[in-house]
């Protein structure tokens, strides 16, 4: 693996580029994106070596590459895999960094495509280039979803993606899809419509400001996060997603209607449970 071009240059994939670097690759990290000021912030950083800025460095870059890495929202990846399809040499593995896999692997197989869909459980409640680290991440797990054996080329990329600190772990998409329903997507969800709930009702109060404390921040620190980012997410995950908000809504029906039974007790009894193992 001597060249790698990176599609969509903001938090995590720069942060790929920074994580290859500390890595220790020495090859061409090629940066596309959208935002001129993106690239600009990469480059300076260290996370490319180089930046394409229109379609016709684009394709160069592609053809010229090794490793694509997809680090874009889900519906771009989906985009993107059709434009690069066509400039791709014999032989190159594309991959991704999509919070969702299902339809992405759906695909890829419609399409052929030597693809190893992957998702880095890494990041932060904002993004852009600014803020990308090499050792986002460090012992965070990143799941591939794999689509057939793997190449030798795949099992370079993994290996590396091993160098980067990360935990590496295998999944079928759909479960994939599911599982982060319930351990991501569930708890943005749930942190927005708190915090939107808070603006609603409360808004700027200062005695809230007074006297919120750290459950407060806790609970609603994920309501930071831009619709932009979670958008595709929604859009493409949202059977399992919406699965994991009916069965909330009926627990919290529960607890609503045993505040004052010993049931309380017991999903007291039960979350204590949970967090012992975590």
């Amino acid at each position: 693996m001597k060249h790698v071009t990176m599609i969509g240059t903001g938090l995590i994939g720069a942060s790929v580029g920074l994580a290859l670097r500390d890595a220790g690759f020495s090859g061409t990290i090629t940066g596309i994106d959208a935002s001129g000021e993106e690239l600009t912030v990469a480059e300076q950083a260290g996370a490319i070596s180089a930046s394409a800025r229109n379609p016709e460095a684009h394709a160069e870059a592609i053809s010229a590459s090794d490793v694509v890495v997809l680090a874009v929202p889900v519906l771009a990846i989906l985009d993107w895999m059709g434009r690069i399809q066509p400039h791709l040499r014999e032989g190159a593995l594309v991959t991704d960094a999509g919070s969702t896999k299902a339809q992405i692997a759906v695909r890829a197989r419609e399409m052929g495509m030597d693809f190893l869909p992957g998702h880095p459980m890494a990041g932060k409640e904002r993004g852009g280039a600014a803020l990308a680290e090499g050792s986002l991440f460090r012992g965070a797990p990143w799941i591939f979803t794999p689509l057939h054996p793997t190449t030798p080329l795949e099992q370079e990329w993994r290996d590396w993606v091993g160098k980067f600190g990360a935990r590496v772990i295998d999944l079928d998409p759909e479960r994939h899809d599911k599982l982060c329903a319930w351990v991501s997507h569930l708890p943005q969800m749930v942190s927005t419509a708190m915090t939107a709930l808070l603006e609603d009702e409360i808004g700027d109060d200062a005695d809230l400001r007074a006297i919120g404390g750290r459950a407060l921040r806790e609970m609603t620190r994920l309501g930071a996060s831009p619709y932009s980012m979670w958008r595709d997410i929604a859009l493409t995950n949202e059977v399992p997603i919406a699965d994991t908000l009916l069965a909330l809504e009926q627990r919290l029906q529960h607890m609503r209607e045993n505040l004052k039974t010993l049931e309380l007790r017991e999903e007291f009894g039960k979350a204590n449970e949970f967090k012992s193992r975590s």
